[in-house]
């Protein structure tokens, strides 16, 4: 890609000659070239705008650079601002270039989207923290797109209820890092939270249970076992609530795609309406996690019930996907079923698992009707569904590669690479993390993760047309505990949803992320401190008798403190200053933690000498 710098402005302060310093770039753009000179953006800016999505990216520029010290107001002169944005044609909708030289700072952009992601690359070439004179801009040149057109992650809302605030946080980080798709998983057996006109008792009785379980499920033998809290959970949105939240990410080109499950996940509407299910009930909203047996029958009224829900639904979310779950929807309660198995002998199935492929076909039509477009998780490919339906690829890869070569779009959001909700420590519920679901996920095999399989041609390829992480949250409870799964793991998903693989190294990519902490300190972002890398086998060596560790941390500024003698490192254990060697044959415990700047500690990572 050619870039060319953008003319005109009235000149600074002569460029200072410095070394290029390094930028510290997350998510990595296409092409960058830095010089070493920098310009001196004053506390006092003018930005160029003239159009709608100009004045809406200066608008919101502008609050981002007033926290970091910068008085900014809007102009049509051209000439008199220090930053200026302007629509131009582009390879890409959502591609953008960005120049600062000794004329100023311009970002030019086919539409809005790629100005916002101009804008959010150029407030990371800024200070981290407000500074009392000028800011030293590095001069770059920078042309960028996106890899591909789904950059998303889940937040699921209904196993724990979060305020519109923290939902509106959350909307903020996929911004800022580029993803452009906030996938809210709104309904489920543990809360209904959507308000629904025309079915009161979602929001009175479906979006409230009567207490939670205590502790990891999976640690319990026998529902026996099982303890609960004894404290009714709950809450949901108000339309009008939903319409703040649509505005908000459109503001910030972040679409919205709610999911409303079916047929399965659906025990929080029989408690309301137990006239949909297959059985009599009572029911009530489920108080434990897991797949529950009960789910909606897939009979006349249930189709109503879901046309009527999804018809407002669709009057909400302007934007082109409705997601239907379609998960984990056992048949247990269809095979007792005469409803159910008349409808079999009606359309000749012999497999009960078909009927939901036939419910989901029906469900796609009346979104089709809406000008709206089905996706669900990989279990609609079970009981077929047509091709112009998007499957979201989570239990592996394996059901993104067969709807890509069915023909259908995919989005991958594999457990393996992409749960959020699983744990960050290779001990399994080790008491120096919080409450985790399971399983292991560090960072660098986020990182790592291609959305684009091998196994398919380029022509196949096509239909992935991106990827998400996901966060489910029984064992979530707090928006302390949503950033602490969210960062720095989200920084990875956001490089593996922007910068083509061929780009991405993981060993370029952590000093970039080091970079990324003082921001989010900045932001009081309540983010997980890494470990100190380098006491293991790979990092030892061993000489004189001694083993001998070099210690790292990823956080700059950070201390690493250790002991030798097991015991967990604080703030008064011995200081890290130089490679660590330790006596063999002792079988001394070496144990190490990082400090971050803003003094909250890692968890500690061990290695015993022998």
């Amino acid at each position: 890609m050619t870039l060319a710098l953008l003319a005109g402005g009235t000149a600074a302060a002569q460029p200072k000659q410095v070394p290029a310093p390094p930028l510290g770039l997350v998510p990595l753009p296409l092409e960058v070239k830095a010089s070493a000179c920098t310009y001196a953006l004053p506390n006092n800016i003018s930005i160029y705008a003239r159009s709608k999505d100009e004045l809406n990216v200066a608008g919101l520029l502008k609050e981002m650079l007033a926290q970091l010290g910068k008085t900014a107001v809007l102009t049509t002169n051209r000439q008199a601002a220090q930053i200026r944005l302007e629509t131009a044609a582009m390879p890409h909708p959502e591609g953008y270039r960005l120049v600062v030289d000794k004329t100023g700072i311009g970002i030019a952009a086919a539409g809005g989207a790629g100005l916002f992601y101009g804008s959010q690359t150029l407030l990371q070439l800024l200070p981290a923290r407000p500074a009392a004179g000028p800011a030293a801009v590095p001069y770059v040149r920078i042309a960028d797109q996106p890899a591909f057109r789904w950059r998303g992650a889940m937040l699921d809302v209904s196993r724990h209820f979060f305020p519109v605030a923290v939902v509106k946080k959350y909307i903020d980080f996929l911004a800022t890092y580029k993803l452009n798709t906030f996938h809210w998983h709104l309904t489920d057996d543990q809360g209904w939270r959507i308000e629904i006109k025309k079915y009161p008792k979602l929001t009175q009785v479906s979006a409230f249970r009567k207490e939670t379980l205590i502790g990891a499920q999976q640690l319990f033998k026998t529902p026996a076992e099982f303890k609960y809290d004894a404290t009714p959970h709950g809450g949901f949105y108000t339309q009008e609530q939903i319409r703040d939240v649509v505005a908000y990410a459109q503001k910030r080109y972040v679409t919205i795609v709610p999911e409303i499950e079916m047929p399965g996940h659906s025990v929080a509407i029989l408690a309301a309406y137990p006239e949909l299910a297959c059985r009599p009930g009572p029911y009530e909203t489920w108080t434990k996690w897991g797949v529950n047996e009960d789910i909606v029958c897939p009979t006349e009224p249930t189709f109503r019930f879901f046309e009527d829900v999804l018809a407002e639904v669709c009057q909400l979310f302007p934007g082109r996907y409705i997601h239907i779950g379609g998960d984990e929807a056992p048949k247990t309660r269809w095979k007792e079923s005469a409803a159910v198995q008349e409808i079999m002998k009606k359309e000749g199935y012999d497999d009960v698992e078909k009927v939901q492929g036939w419910f989901n076909r029906r469900i796609e039509q009346f979104l089709q009707s809406k000008g709206k477009k089905l996706i669900g998780w990989d279990e609609i490919l079970e009981g077929g569904i047509s091709t112009s339906a998007t499957v979201m690829s989570w239990r592996g890869e394996k059901g993104g590669i067969e709807a890509a070569r069915r023909g259908n779009d995919v989005v991958m959001t594999p457990t393996t690479n992409l749960y959020l909700d699983y744990g960050q420590n290779p001990l399994p519920h080790s008491p120096y993390e919080p409450l985790m679901i399971g399983g292991y996920l560090p960072l660098e095999k986020v990182y790592s993760f291609n959305p684009l399989p091998s196994e398919l041609t380029p022509e196949q390829q096509k239909h992935i047309v991106g990827t998400q992480a996901n966060m489910w949250t029984e064992y979530i409870t707090t928006p302390e505990k949503v950033e602490y799964v969210l960062f720095p793991r989200l920084l990875a998903v956001a490089e593996v949803a922007w910068t083509p693989a061929a780009n991405k190294r993981y060993a370029d990519f952590l000093p970039r992320l080091g970079q990324q902490y003082a921001r989010l300190d900045r932001q009081k972002i309540h983010y997980r401190v890494p470990e100190p890398l380098g006491l293991d086998s790979v990092g030892r060596a061993d000489q004189g008798g001694k083993a001998v560790f070099t210690l790292r941390s990823l956080v700059p500024g950070a201390q690493i403190r250790y002991t030798l003698d097991g015991h967990l490192p604080d703030e008064t254990a011995e200081l890290y200053t130089k490679a660590l060697a330790v006596p063999l044959n002792k079988q001394l415990t070496v144990r190490a933690v990082t400090i971050a700047p803003n003094g909250r500690r890692s968890a500690p990572v061990e290695f015993v000498v022998k």
